[in-house]
């Protein structure tokens, strides 16, 4: 049976070479998976950066958003962290992604190294399950022109400086104040990012087809400021009204030194993300897996 992608792309986390334990992504896993989707009928290319710096010859190479103009279906071969950058960069373009991690399983990068072949073969074919992953568009104000502005599928964080105290942040929905806070930051997470930093700092998880953000004070001042979670149509802004060495981070895509009166805007992508998962996916198969639930359970 022919393959219903038939243009597929391959690219790793080639910063780290040393296998698998740590994440980490190995020349020889990426021309296994290579050599499959070759013998599966697909006309395989590399990512240009990828195919470089892991010395992968032999196979044509595209820039990234040659990637998303040309290919079917993009794999990408390593952590969550991988996975975002380029969920970003190619949301634009629609093709969906797959991800396969040689570590620990991810969240977005769902599909184990070992035994690869046997669940991406039924999924090249056209079984499986897909799912759509919303981003927000962040914007830095300062003086009502933008100075920075960037997609985020995880989360944006307003926090302090290292050796700073707390800062005090207004916050508008909608053009409607909401409170003054003093804390150490300010989270807004998308469904996605609600398993990341958002949940560490006490916030609820979102499913993914839940059209809302979460709002998340860092360990806030006072107690009774508590997440809330809001319809993700809404315009969020976070004004910095007091504090030393005050950051902006979009999926860890940061704008240093913020000054007292900028205004950090987020509003909803008009575009999302596409992945793919083995049939029979749960999104709360993967909640159990990564957050451990039942263990300890006879």
């Amino acid at each position: 049976m022919k393959p219903k992608f038939r243009h597929v792309a391959l690219i790793g986390k080639y910063q780290a070479t040393t296998s698998c334990a740590g994440g980490a992504l190995s020349r020889s896993a990426l021309e296994e998976i290579a050599h499959f989707l070759h013998a599966q009928g697909c006309e395989v290319v590399f990512e240009h950066d990828t195919a470089q710096n892991m010395g992968i010859f032999g196979y044509p190479m595209l820039k990234v958003s040659e990637i998303g103009a040309q290919c079917d279906l993009c794999l990408v071969v390593g952590g969550d962290g991988t996975m975002l950058g380029i969920g970003r960069q190619l949301a634009h373009f629609g093709v969906p992604l797959i991800g396969i991690n040689q570590g620990r399983l991810g969240f977005i990068t769902d599909i184990p190294f070992n035994g690869f072949a046997s669940t991406l073969a039924p999924m090249l074919r056209g079984e499986f399950e897909e799912d759509h992953r919303s981003l927000m568009q962040g914007k830095v104000m300062r003086d009502g022109v933008s100075v920075f502005d960037a997609l985020a599928m995880n989360d944006v964080v307003v926090n302090r400086g290292a050796t700073a105290g707390m800062v005090e942040l207004r916050v508008e929905v909608d053009g409607h104040f909401v409170a003054n806070q003093r804390a150490d930051g300010m989270i807004i997470a998308t469904p996605t990012g609600s398993t990341a930093y958002a949940l560490s700092a006490g916030g609820p998880l979102l499913h993914p087809s839940i059209p809302g953000w979460v709002l998340v004070p860092i360990a806030p001042h006072t107690l009774s400021n508590r997440p809330i979670v809001l319809a993700n149509a809404t315009e969020i802004a976070i004004e910095i009204v007091s504090g030393r060495d005050v950051s902006a981070n979009f999926d860890m895509q940061s704008l240093a030194s913020l000054m007292h009166g900028d205004r950090i805007v987020v509003t909803r992508s008009k575009h999302h993300v596409r992945f793919l998962h083995p049939k029979g996916w749960s999104y709360f198969d993967t909640l159990r897996e990564k957050l451990h639930w039942n263990e300890g359970v006879a």
